[in-house]
């Protein structure tokens, strides 16, 4: 009876590992409720929203607003909890792909349909991620011309820093131009999008293994959600219901010599690179 109600002995197996320590401990990647969902890569101000518009209005595919997975986060609150999820082999990082996971079942459970897509700009800096949580997932790489999006970006923004500006485009272009070399993606420009609307679904709709509807091509006369700031684009460009004209940004468009380099390498005209 003594030894029943006796705090247990503090031995070297019984100590908590100090605060601090970095978990050495990898989990295995466990099953998938979603298997092979579709991400759009693409910098801000790039015409994702106009994308996902067009693919949410197909009868077999759920494209919903910018979900913002990889702010969803696991937090290990004691500091025996890491052993204890390690003994389940899970560890942080796999129990916030379970989260992720979860979410994309059951919007795509709650839509009826068998496909979806998440558009949210930012996955583009995680694609590394994205691709060992989901190594059977698709991508589309959507492309735009980096001088349309500073452009767009100078635009959007009061007192716009334009130093800050051109380094946020480059830092999308630079994740953007890794996973178009180390993604099987399908590779779409959103000036070929708002050009040939109808030939740039089709080709969609092959990737992803749907037959093509009509009905993607008027997206105004569906339900998208709401549009409005963080969930994606809410100009009335995209409330309008129509695919319109992309805003180019010119043969002469000035760039950083880098970001001039990714553009020719996407097949964009380019003008001289202005001096450093």
């Amino acid at each position: 009876m003594a030894q029943a109600v006796s705090p247990p002995r503090r031995t070297l197996d019984a100590i908590p590992s100090p605060r601090g320590t970095a978990p050495s401990y990898t989990a295995p990647p466990a099953p998938r409720l979603v298997e092979s969902p579709v991400f759009v890569l693409s910098s801000v101000r790039s015409g994702s929203t106009l994308l996902r518009v067009l693919l949410n209005s197909h009868s077999r595919v759920r494209a919903p607003h910018e979900m913002h997975l990889r702010t969803l986060h696991v937090h290990l609150s004691r500091e025996f909890t890491a052993d204890a999820m390690e003994a389940l082999r899970l560890d942080k990082d796999e129990l916030e792909h379970l989260l992720w996971d979860r979410v994309l079942h059951l919007e795509l459970t709650r839509s009826g349909k068998d496909v979806i897509v998440d558009k949210t700009p930012p996955n583009a800096l995680i694609w590394p991620r994205l691709h060992r949580c989901w190594p059977n997932a698709r991508y589309i790489l959507l492309l735009r011309h980096p001088g349309a999006v500073i452009a767009s970006l100078t635009d959007r923004r009061t007192d716009p820093d334009h130093a800050a500006i051109r380094a946020e485009v480059l830092g999308y272009a630079e994740k953007l131009e890794e996973a178009r070399r180390n993604l099987d993606a399908h590779v779409l420009r959103y000036e070929d999008l708002t050009a040939d609307p109808e030939g740039a679904t089709r080709a969609l709709c092959a990737y992803l293994g749907v037959a093509w509807e009509p009905a993607m091509l008027d997206y105004g006369g569906q339900d998208h959600g709401t549009f409005r700031p963080q969930l994606g684009d809410w100009s009335a460009t995209i409330r309008s219901g129509r695919v319109q004209p992309a805003r180019t940004a010119g043969a002469g468009a000035e760039l950083p010599s880098r970001l001039a380099e990714l553009a020719k390498a996407w097949g964009y005209p380019v003008g001289t690179p202005p001096r450093p």
